[in-house]
């Protein structure tokens, strides 16, 4: 009989919450918007002048960064 490896892949789901502060938009132009993000718990804000800005931001947390950082090390 032929043996049978299991591989099992280990992923880690980190949440983090946002506070999104939306000053400045156009109604004709939606990605166009100016506002600023907290995360919470963190200290500092970071502008953003665009969607694409504000999904950086939002997908590069230093607190997700340092989560994965210290589960590598252990």
């Amino acid at each position: 009989m032929k043996e049978r490896k299991k591989f099992f892949l280990s992923t880690s789901i980190v949440f983090a919450s946002y506070i999104v502060h939306i000053y400045r938009f156009k109604k004709d132009h939606p990605p166009h918007l100016v506002g600023v993000v907290e995360e919470v718990g963190v200290k500092g804000r970071k502008a953003f002048t665009n969607y694409d800005e504000l999904w950086e931001i939002l997908t590069s947390s230093k607190r997700i960064m340092q989560k994965q950082k210290r589960k590598e090390v252990e």
